[in-house]
């Protein structure tokens, strides 16, 4: 059991919409009396666990300093599933495949927020590295706001050779590179596929780069020169989330 604590309400109320059952105890603030923390409480009742009302100093220091807003529960993360569930997974899906795949993402946010838009747009799992790059942690879940319980993730110990595997699965690698002239608005994404986003700041790595079957950038009419990555993979996912509606009967 990986236990770690959440805070604040957003975070309580999605923990209590998606993994309700994760739930193993809970503190609350006996000073704090607004409706939204009353809601939370009652939802936790229900759960036949009873918040212990403690005074602040104790809620800061369980949520390390942080803004926990009156609430601080204690979960059972969710869990990174294996190279072998991937194989699974692909193996058996019956939809046009539609994976992201992250190559070395080290910040938290990063993740939860692409975790949060693979969701929302039907992403049928995220890859990430297990080496060098952020596993699921609270701030993980904390931002991506219950989509770190819908989504599956999947570590694997060597990229290049997953991606290798993914193509003679029938899958196109779509990395994400400014460099290129390809635009992802001009690349079909309505093939199977899975799209690679590099780390922040320096892309993708070389040998991830070589797996690639196209290179696809977004364009850039200002003077920056990128994207926030969980910016970038979003306009990526949803221009194909649009290819794919315009292409069903």
């Amino acid at each position: 059991m990986k236990l770690s604590k959440l805070f604040g309400l957003h975070s309580v109320q999605a923990a209590l919409d998606y993994s309700p059952k994760k739930i193993q105890q809970a503190w609350v603030d006996n000073g704090r009396h607004d409706k939204r923390l009353a809601k939370a409480v009652e939802d936790l009742l229900d759960l036949g666990i009873e918040p212990e009302k403690v005074d602040r100093k104790r809620l800061d220091r369980l949520a390390d300093n942080n803004n926990h807003q009156g609430i601080v529960i204690e979960v059972d993360l969710p869990g990174e599933l294996s190279e072998s569930d991937l194989k699974t997974a692909v193996e058996n899906l019956t939809e046009t495949a539609f994976f992201l795949v992250l190559d070395n993402v080290q910040d938290p946010h990063n993740l939860g927020a692409c975790l949060r838009t693979a969701d929302a747009t039907g992403v049928h799992g995220v890859i990430i590295t297990k080496d060098n790059a952020t596993g699921i942690t609270p701030t993980v879940c904390k931002v991506a706001s219950g989509a770190a319980e819908t989504v599956p993730v999947y570590q694997v110990t060597n990229l290049a050779r997953t991606l290798r595997w993914l193509k003679d699965q029938g899958l196109w690698i779509m990395g994400a590179a400014g460099e290129t002239t390809q635009t992802v608005y001009k690349t079909d994404f309505t093939v199977p596929m899975a799209l690679v986003v590099g780390t922040e700041g320096k892309g993708l790595r070389r040998l991830t780069k070589e797996q690639c079957d196209l290179l696809v950038a977004i364009p850039m009419l200002g003077k920056v020169e990128s994207l926030n990555l969980s910016v970038a993979t979003g306009v990526f996912l949803y221009e194909a989330v649009r290819q794919r509606l315009l292409t069903r009967p």
